[in-house]
């Protein structure tokens, strides 16, 4: 076993991890790998798998954090993709429980068959490396038909530099939050939306409830809209606006804890497409089937208050029930918060601890 340092001299590394969620740990091991070889290959597999971290997940937090990192993230849909690419015999992923052997073949044949690697280095934070590392050796050696030894490179094995695991991100992501970066740490935050007429108390309800929450909140991209170009908004800005709240509940959920509570959604640039201009563009009809972990109507149950830029209570009324059958008609669950503002918040509040949703791992 070789500790690693600073000295450089391997040509292929190997990383190998169920990654599930990639965390600070795991990146220390992968920068390490980085430093210590010209090449590096992370390969990525697990059976059954965990919730929010499947293949798709995986596959965007390499790509945004280690561009330029081969990594090869598997479930069996994309293995039998490989395996006609590569013109091989189908195979199925090693279920999470088989025997240590049963892995060390199927990482070696998956770097030597689908990759065409000949790898030189191993690197693991775990007991298991060394002998991870001799079956890497016998695989390579029998294939090229001479000595070919992998080496292991063991890196903060009493996790001291990076001290936590995946069992204890999954058990708590919120309060193991510092150890996954936000690009992987958006992934285990929800998303609440906040639906409602002109003058329902929507964007009051959102403020409030993110302070309650202590977390971020995403304001109505539509309203800064028309604000900024005076009241007149186009057809082209109903798509716009869609795109953009996406794009805002996607930067803010980042720094969001736990949840991410959203004044409206792509749903309500979708509303005001078809009232305004009666056609809307696919795009932003499929922005708005955007799912989210909780979906809050208010009920317009208060007198309207025209502050110069809403129309009129017959209008908030109309949109109310648009809200309403276009959500029944996607089949999205919602609960509709009524009265004045504290009685909203709570029933909101037991709203999200009734989804339970904070551990599902």
């Amino acid at each position: 076993m070789k500790v690693v340092n600073a000295v450089n001299g391997f040509s292929q590394g190997l990383v190998v991890g169920k990654f599930c969620p990639l965390h600070r740990g795991h990146m220390h091991l992968i920068d390490s790998a980085i430093a210590a070889c010209d090449q590096v290959l992370v390969i990525s597999y697990t059976r059954p798998g965990f919730d929010r971290c499947g293949r798709t997940a995986r596959q965007r937090w390499f790509d945004e954090l280690y561009p330029g990192v081969r990594s090869l993230v598997l479930d069996d849909e994309e293995l039998a993709r490989l395996c006609r690419q590569r013109g091989v015999p189908l195979r199925v992923l090693p279920h999470d429980d088989d025997d240590a052997a049963v892995h060390r073949a199927f990482c070696a044949w998956i770097a030597h068959v689908l990759c065409g690697l000949t790898v030189d280095a191993v690197f693991t934070s775990e007991d298991y490396g060394d002998g991870f590392a001799a079956a890497l050796s016998a695989y390579y050696s029998q294939r090229l038909g001479r000595a070919h030894a992998v080496r292991h490179v063991c890196v903060d094995r009493l996790r001291l530099a990076v001290p936590v695991s995946g069992t204890r991100v999954r058990a708590d992501p919120e309060l193991e939050r510092a150890y996954l970066h936000p690009a992987v740490r958006a992934d285990f935050i929800d998303r609440v939306c906040l639906l409602g007429g002109e003058s329902s108390g929507k964007t009051t309800l959102a403020a409030a409830l993110a302070q309650r929450l202590e977390t971020e909140w995403a304001p109505e991209v539509g309203r800064e809209r028309w604000e900024e170009k005076g009241g007149t908004l186009d057809y082209a800005d109903m798509l716009a606006i869609g795109r953009d709240q996406v794009a805002r509940e996607d930067a803010l959920v980042r720094t969001a804890r736990r949840w991410l509570v959203c004044d409206g959604s792509a749903l309500t640039s979708l509303f005001y497409s078809l009232d305004g201009f009666g056609r809307a563009e696919p795009e932003l009809q499929a922005l708005a089937r955007r799912p989210y972990a909780a979906i809050l109507v208010c009920a317009p149950d208060f007198p309207f208050v025209q502050d110069g830029t809403r129309r009129d209570a017959a209008f908030r009324a109309r949109q109310h029930r648009w809200y309403l059958d276009r959500l029944a008609g996607m089949e999205m669950p919602y609960t509709l918060v009524t009265g004045p503002l504290e009685r909203r918040i709570d029933a909101a509040l037991a709203a999200l601890a009734a989804l339970s949703v904070k551990c599902r791992f």
